[in-house]
This record gives C-alpha cells, sequence and structure tokens, in this order.
C-alpha cells in the first residue's frame, strides 16, 4: 500500500490519497478528517499508525506504507 499527502490551495484542504500496489485508489480524505475513509476500507484500527505517517511524509511524495 502506498500513501501520498496532497497539498491542497486557497479554499481545497491538504488530502491523503491511499493506493493499493496496483495503485488503484483506495481511500481519498482530507488530512484532519481520516476516521470515517479508514473505517470504510477496514484500516480504522490502525489510524494512529497511519496518520503518523501523514505527519512525517512531506507534500507530493509517495511512501510505502507496511501494515
Amino acid at each position: 500500500m502506498y500513501i501520498i499527502k496532497v497539498k491542497g490551495v486557497a479554499k481545497i484542504p491538504d488530502y491523503v490519497q491511499l493506493r493499493d500496489d496496483a495503485f488503484t485508489l483506495l481511500a481519498y480524505f482530507r488530512v484532519d478528517r481520516p476516521d470515517k475513509s479508514l473505517d470504510k476500507i477496514g484500516l480504522g484500527d490502525k489510524s494512529e499508525y497511519i496518520m503518523q505517517m501523514v505527519k512525517e511524509l512531506p507534500f507530493g511524495k509517495i511512501k510505502k506504507l507496511e501494515l
């Protein structure tokens, strides 16, 4: 699974994308509201770990996420 943090502009907030190994979009959520999206794809119990990765990840970079 891959994680990408996208910088928002003007009224558009910052977003996070979670993609599988085939780079198919699994989740797309605002940095400040991850709960429902992560629960929906079955990663609600890993949200703390994922959000820590989001905080450390620079905008526009892709990082492999090992769960």
